[in-house]
């Protein structure tokens, strides 16, 4: 889980890879190095954020350099374990995003021949086995690597006696080479680019990537040149300023409204979902992602079975792929079974995988994801894209709500394909829909409501979040939140199970918050906050504008905007995604870059 960015051409290549390397840090690394040629190469790398290595960088007029940060998997965070690796005689300079699953027994084979090694990075082993077969090739030399390990990776070499050359490659990760002006780039993420071109090409796995200032070759893997497609992307609106607000994570929290309504063109039902191919008889839905994505897709669990009927289950993708096949798969129903993936960078390890086992027991694949061009989006069948724009907080926040939205989308289209619905409910679906926007800035203008709540939690080692029936999984996603960026722990439960094991921790110091909506479930949900009170836990109740009953029985309650039970899930997203935010700023965490988490989770 690495941002690796490189640059060959008739600039300075210091500075343009500085800020291409910056507009990756926000992903959460834990170190960073560069490496340019002079009149030999020259490495230069820190642990900490870039500010460390940056201050210590000595000024280069070199056209071509490699740079990387690092979120550690192999070795702790250090000076030695950061990238750029190089090999003993410093000819030859490695980046490394993945794992070498095979280093181990590499390393040794290279000692026993007189290799020496300084790091506990398995990465380390890159410029070695580089050196061994390297004669004047670096091509040849790479590809011959590649006979080695095992693992997955992108890669990317300079040698000193290439003074102009880059040579990459990529198994399961990501690379995107960027085409200018007598200038190429190349970088593990789009957005580290985009500001330079637009000119954009997508490396297949194994393909070995020769990179000039004025030329492009793609190999393949026996080293017979192969042909590329060029392709023109949009490029995104810059958004490395915080616009006033203090963290970025606040700033996109704000900015949901519009990433909603942004992403609805992309999401009415008579246009883009009828491309999708979902034209035949769908006996099951399987929804598969992780972390922040699976709640959205648990959310979607509950809309798309009340839209259409067609009963669908959630998994996360590290999980999906050692299940039994998907019901309908191998004549177990005649019907063809359809395959959800969610994927905020589209690049994520796990959802890669379970989309490869999907198509292999010949499911239809759909992806939802937020970055046009990426990985999943080709590996699917079809794609809904979300348009949050980029979301630089490590927690995931607007991308969440659009995820929801798309899964709202989805099944309404799948209900009045089926006939599920009718066209009257179709466009009153669409309708609440459009409102939601204005929904979700009542809550934002509340937010001092909210912040003055924190004081409820800060002091706290354990917080509870409890909800029923389409907001469970709403309580999962606040406690998710809560963890993530403030270290309180916290459990997300179903309301009517406190009582068969959480009740045994609840205390004067253990808060509550509990989702109160208004229906079927409602008088049941009242019911388990008169539990929690009787243990004189503090209650923060969510619940619906006028809502005097749920004010009674709680400690505090937070009134939303009057909503659709169903739709509910969008406000108190918010509520809990500002609740979370106050309660770490009191606490001084490191918001937009929580420890030990990294924004796109690239390795399994």
């Amino acid at each position: 889980m690495c941002g690796i960015v490189g640059y060959t051409g008739n600039k300075q290549a210091q500075p343009i890879v500085l800020e291409s390397l910056k507009k990756l840090e926000y992903r959460g690394y834990d170190s960073s190095g560069i490496a340019t040629r002079e009149e030999k190469l020259v490495i230069c790398k820190k642990e900490g954020p870039i500010a460390n290595m940056e201050s210590v960088l000595p000024k280069s007029d070199s056209t071509l350099a490699i740079a990387h940060t690092r979120w550690a998997t192999h070795g702790v965070p250090s000076d030695v374990n950061a990238h750029p690796h190089s090999n003993s005689e410093n000819t030859i300079a490695v980046v490394h995003n993945g794992t070498i699953d095979n280093y181990l027994d590499i390393k040794e084979n290279l000692e026993s021949e007189g290799y020496k090694f300084k790091s506990n990075s398995d990465s380390e082993v890159l410029p070695a086995l580089i050196t061994k077969h390297y004669s004047g090739n670096l091509v040849e030399a790479l590809n011959k690597s590649l006979e080695v390990i095992q693992g997955i990776f992108t890669i990317a070499v300079i040698h000193e006696d290439h003074p102009d050359e880059i040579v990459a490659v990529r198994n399961e990760t990501p690379l995107v080479i960027g085409v200018g002006n007598s200038e190429n780039y190349l970088a593990s993420d789009i957005y580290a680019i985009l500001k330079y071109t637009q000119q954009i090409i997508y490396p297949l796995d194994n393909q070995i990537i020769r990179l000039t200032s004025k030329s492009i070759e793609v190999f393949d893997d026996s080293l017979n040149k192969v042909d590329y497609e060029i392709e023109e992307v949009e490029k995104y609106t810059e958004v490395s300023e915080k616009g006033g607000f203090e963290h970025f994570m606040l700033k996109e929290i704000f900015e949901q409204p519009k990433a909603l309504q942004d992403s609805l063109t992309e999401l009415l039902i008579d246009s883009p979902l009828e491309k999708l191919g979902l034209n035949w008889k769908i006996g099951s839905i399987s929804v598969v992602a992780c972390g922040t994505s699976f709640h959205a897709g648990l959310v979607g669990k509950y809309v798309i079975e009340q839209l259409t009927a067609i009963p669908v289950s959630v998994s996360y993708s590290s999980e999906f792929r050692y299940a039994a096949p998907v019901q309908g798969v191998g004549g177990l129903l005649s019907s063809r079974p359809l395959v959800v993936l969610i994927s905020q960078s589209g690049e994520t390890a796990d959802t890669l995988a379970a989309a490869r086992v999907a198509r292999q027991q010949g499911c239809h694949t759909i992806a939802i994801c937020n970055v046009p061009g990426s990985r999943i989006t080709r590996e699917v069948d079809g794609v809904i894209l979300t348009k949050s724009g980029q979301e630089i907080g490590v927690a995931a926040t607007k991308t969440f709500l659009t995820q929801m939205q798309a899964l709202y989308a989805l099944g309404i289209h799948l209900g009045f394909t089926s006939g599920s619905i009718d066209y009257p409910q179709l466009k009153m679906w669409e309708s609440e829909i459009r409102k939601l926007p204005s929904k979700l800035t009542q809550v934002l203008n509340n937010s001092e409501s909210i912040k003055a709540l924190a004081a409820q939690f800060v002091k706290s080692k354990s917080v509870f979040f409890v909800g029923r029936n389409i907001n469970y999984p709403l309580a999962l996603e606040g406690a998710l939140k809560l963890k993530e960026i403030s270290y309180i722990h916290a459990e997300g439960y179903p309301a009517g199970e406190l009582k068969h094991g959480p009740l045994a921790l609840l205390s004067e110091d253990t808060p509550v918050v509990a989702i109160a909506v208004q229906d079927h479930t409602y008088s049941k949900l009242i019911s388990n906050i008169e539990e929690m009170s009787a243990r004189k836990t503090p209650v923060i109740t969510i619940a619906q504008k006028g809502d005097e009953l749920a004010k009674k029985v709680s400690d505090f309650c937070f009134e939303i905007p009057e909503i659709d039970p169903v739709l509910s899930p969008f406000p108190i997203a918010v509520f809990m995604q500002l609740l979370s935010y106050y309660v770490a700023h009191e606490l001084g965490t490191e918001i937009d870059k929580p420890r030990n988490l990294a924004k796109s989770v690239t390795v399994e």
